[in-house]
């Protein structure tokens, strides 16, 4: 496996480039503030009546509508979310891709499945964190960096390696280290970590431990210490270290159970359920319900998201947080911001 850092990069090639950034969420945000303060020629797309506009100009940012930032530039870059992106690159940015433009993507999900068809003599390339915008964000501040995956889906110029690197490069990327994949694996293993693990496992988990202490009587301020809050501090000795960093730190009665008490918890059966939903994003069904949600509405997901939004553990959670005004003071997410 390659890996790539900074000095094996040149950034000036990516410095010489218009780049468009299509959108300002959590992605856009990060992107456009890092390549203009690593000086890039950067510009943000937007709708000209979204609440973004105000917050890019804050920033001060060029911000132009959608088209404009496509015909302008000579690298695109489409972050707006997945469900969005065929109709944005069909109205906005179609219209201007032309023999030797560059068109970037932060998640191969809609070149992989096959939503987005850019023409022969475009570079296609990916260039996707491993980590949250705002994350990408504020360790540019630090003076770090997120590590990137590149991918490279057409190569039309013969440089289209060289300007994925030096984007990662610019985001921060390189700092950490950037790594090569294709935009099957990435898009398949992406899906993968977040539905089985890392969004759907872990949230799911910690609220069927919220509910099993309540149920059974216990205070729910207790059961969201135990089940939720305190995740963090597990999460980031495995950060740091690995399971094994993390087993060394906690008590030797929390080891045991882990030992002992996890595997009741994820069966064998829970595996074959992972490989079941595994099987699922592979042969693009889980892709098709998503956009077939998408184009009928979204009515089961936004119940959903309705649904889990005024569940107890959120009221008590807003709760306890106001009683740590550390955990504010230092958020990632300002939604005045970004």
């Amino acid at each position: 496996m390659k890996v790539y850092y900074e000095q094996e990069i040149d950034q000036q090639w990516i410095q010489s480039k218009k780049v468009a950034v299509i959108g300002y969420g959590s992605q856009g945000f990060a992107h456009s503030n890092n390549l203009r303060d690593s000086g890039v020629d950067v510009c943000v797309g937007l709708r000209k009546d979204s609440a973004s506009v105000k917050k890019a100009r804050e920033a001060g940012l060029k911000v132009m509508t959608g088209g404009e930032a496509a015909q302008w530039a000579d690298a695109i870059m489409v972050l707006v979310p997945d469900h969005l992106q065929a109709e944005v690159y069909r109205k906005d940015i179609a219209p201007s891709l032309g023999s030797g433009k560059t068109l970037m993507f932060a998640h191969g999900f809609n070149i992989h499945f096959g939503q987005i068809e850019p023409p022969a003599d475009v570079d296609v390339s990916m260039v996707a964190p491993k980590g949250p915008g705002h994350t990408v964000r504020r360790q540019y501040e630090l003076g770090y960096g997120v590590p990137c995956l590149i991918a490279i889906g057409n190569d039309a110029s013969g440089r289209a390696r060289e300007t994925a690197l030096g984007y990662a490069a610019a985001i921060g990327g390189a700092k950490a280290g950037v790594i090569e994949t294709t935009f099957k694996e990435e898009t398949e293993t992406d899906l993968f970590g977040e539905q089985a693990v890392l969004c759907g496992g872990v949230t799911h988990l910690m609220q069927a431990g919220f509910e099993t202490l309540v149920e059974a009587g216990y205070a729910p301020e207790m059961a969201y210490f135990e089940c939720i809050h305190e995740l963090k501090l597990i999460v980031d000795l495995i950060y740091e270290g690995g399971m094994s960093l993390m087993r060394y730190s906690v008590s030797d009665t929390a080891e045991y159970g882990d030992y002992v008490s996890g595997p009741r918890i994820i069966t064998p059966a829970v595996k074959q359920e992972m490989k079941k939903l595994l099987a699922a994003i592979q042969d693009g069904s889980f892709a098709r319900n998503w956009i077939g949600e998408n184009k009928s509405g979204r009515k089961n997901f936004l119940a959903m998201r309705k649904e889990h939004a005024a569940h107890q553990m959120e009221e008590v959670g807003e709760k306890l947080r106001s009683m740590m005004p550390w955990i504010a003071k230092n958020r990632l997410v300002d939604r005045d911001k970004n």
